[in-house]
């Protein structure tokens, strides 16, 4: 098949523009125009959007800088010393509130010849490996990492008919929409845990109902029976009666994990383990981190499921859905003898800003926080009936939440397999999309 593609050159069908350089004065914390930056891209390629780390801004727009639904941009700019997200493609989300505007980190790559290329087809190409080590191998700069439009027109590949493109399109598309959907379910699991958590645990809704003399909204009586109907005064503010504080490091064990360059496994190893840095925990994928011996302490082993919040650097908290495998330091694993897991889950979460913030504030080269932080973030217990009745909800949801993670690492594995032999022409479509089908 590949003997019926011709050979072209990127430059020969599309042209690359620099973006604009947005006035740092005109940044606003919201509004409709958000300035797309390399944090917009998820590593692999596609698009993301960064809830409450958005670039609103509310200055002059030249109109060749507002971008249209479905342009490919591609990043030019990484900043973060090791090139997570250089080179990689996105495609312009629709929005009905937000209009998406082009930075000069990025570029847009604007289509020459609409009968010959497909702007998806593009997208589905510059995710491959062989343009992103181009790139990465053309970069220049140490601190900050740059490419330019020429270096990105330089790309060289075969290109099949437009027909053909299409199909393959379709075929990829079909693996990507079932993962997109994947996402928003597990987005809205994660926005019902949030809510639930924050009315009973937070802001204490069912008692400042009974106080009220209401019933507490949406919840059967029998339920709302193991809500106390007063507050009592503490040092930290009213708390339900019967309810407690305590500090997050005597609700969870925070385990940290190894610096694993001193458990490489040797050449013949049969087993080893993918190591999980922050980038890794980042991205959801174990790839790119190394790999560690099988035999470290069982503690440091993470499997799906498992609660895993970044100290150090990019503070974060994430449901570890990749596999199993090795906990780098600077990551804590999160359990629990005494709650059930979504407990210093969620209050974890709860403190993440504060700890963002002293981290920020402490930065130098890499700010973090340190274990008495844990021990001053203060959370509310409730009584273990109560506990019980949250766990009827939260429960089920995360086991919604790693099984639909699941599925989606077994669709994303199939599409990268399938994306180099597409794009290649050394898979019959008949074939992929037989294996689609099946996935």
């Amino acid at each position: 098949m590949s003997g019926e593609w011709a050979g072209v050159r990127l430059g020969g069908l599309v042209k690359v523009h620099h973006g604009f350089a947005f006035k740092g004065k005109h940044f606003t914390d919201s509004g409709r125009d958000v300035v797309l930056t390399p944090g917009n891209f998820r590593i692999g390629g596609g698009f993301q959007m960064r809830p409450g780390r958005e670039k609103y801004y509310r200055g002059p727009v030249p109109d060749a800088y507002v971008l249209a639904p479905g342009e490919l941009i591609v990043t030019m700019t990484d900043l973060s010393k090791t090139g997570d997200t250089l080179g990689y493609p996105a495609l312009v989300p629709e929005s009905e509130h937000l209009r998406f505007l082009h930075n000069q980190r990025l570029g847009r790559v604007e289509v020459l010849e609409p009968n010959r290329v497909d702007t998806n087809f593009l997208y589905y190409r510059l995710c491959c490996d062989d343009y992103r080590h181009e790139v990465l191998g053309s970069a220049t700069g140490t601190t900050v990492r740059h490419t330019a439009p020429r270096r990105i027109e330089a790309f060289e590949f075969d290109l099949p008919s437009l027909a053909e493109q299409q199909a393959i399109v379709e075929v990829l598309g079909a693996l990507d929409d079932k993962i997109a959907l994947n996402r928003r379910m597990n987005r809205t699991l994660e926005d019902m845990a949030a809510a639930l958590f924050r009315s009973w645990f937070v802001d204490f809704d069912p008692v400042v109902a009974k106080a009220d003399g209401r019933a507490p909204f949406a919840m059967d009586a029998e339920t709302a029976a193991l809500f106390p109907d007063a507050f009592v005064d503490s040092e930290e503010g009213p708390i339900p009666e019967g309810w407690s504080f305590r500090p997050l490091d005597q609700i969870a064990d925070f385990q940290n994990g190894l610096a694993l360059q001193r458990y490489r496994p040797r050449d013949d190893a049969t087993e080893r383990l993918p190591v999980v840095k922050i980038a890794q925990l980042r991205s959801g994928r174990p790839t790119g981190g190394g790999w560690a011996r099988a035999d470290i302490k069982t503690s440091c082993v993470l499997d799906d499921g498992d609660i895993v919040f970044s100290w150090s650097g990019t503070l974060m908290v994430r449901v570890w859905c990749g596999g199993r495998a090795a906990l780098n330091q600077h990551l804590f694993k999160v359990t629990s003898g005494s709650y059930p897991s979504w407990f210093p889950h969620r209050w974890v979460l709860q403190h993440l800003p504060e700890f963002q913030a002293i981290a920020a504030e402490k930065a130098t080269t890499m700010g973090h926080i340190r274990r008495y932080h844990l021990t001053e973030a203060l959370c509310v217990v409730a009584p273990e009936p109560v506990l019980s009745a949250a766990s009827r909800f939260f429960i089920p949801w995360s086991e919604q939440h790693v099984e639909v993670a699941r599925q989606s690492r077994t669709l994303v594995a199939l599409r990268d397999s399938l994306l180099p032999q597409l794009l290649s022409g050394n898979i019959r479509l008949k074939d992929a999309e037989k294996l689609v089908g099946e996935a």
